[in-house]
C-alpha cells in the first residue's frame, strides 16, 4: 500500500515541476497579456476570416476553371 502512494506522490511532484515553468518561457508574456475577445471583436475577426476564405476559394476555382476549360477556349480561338 505504502508503495502505491510513494508512487503517486512522485508522479504527483513530476507533474507539478513540469508545469512549474509555464508562463516564464519566452511565450509566458504573449500568455499573460492575451485576453477573450469581446463579442464585437469575435464577429469582426469572423467576417474577415470568412472574406478571406471565399476569396481564395474563387482564386482557387478560377485556376481550376483556366485549366479545365481555358485550354479549349484559347485552342479554338486560334486555331
Amino acid at each position: 500500500m505504502s508503495d502505491i502512494v510513494e508512487r503517486s506522490w512522485d508522479l504527483q511532484r513530476r507533474i507539478e515541476e513540469k508545469t512549474r515553468h509555464i508562463g516564464k518561457g519566452k511565450y509566458g508574456r504573449v500568455l499573460k497579456m492575451a485576453r477573450k475577445p469581446s463579442g464585437e471583436e469575435y464577429v469582426r475577426i469572423s467576417q474577415i476570416v470568412a472574406i478571406g476564405l471565399i476569396l481564395l476559394g474563387g482564386l482557387g476555382f478560377l485556376i481550376y476553371w483556366l485549366f479545365e476549360y481555358g485550354s479549349d477556349m484559347v485552342a479554338r480561338a486560334f486555331g
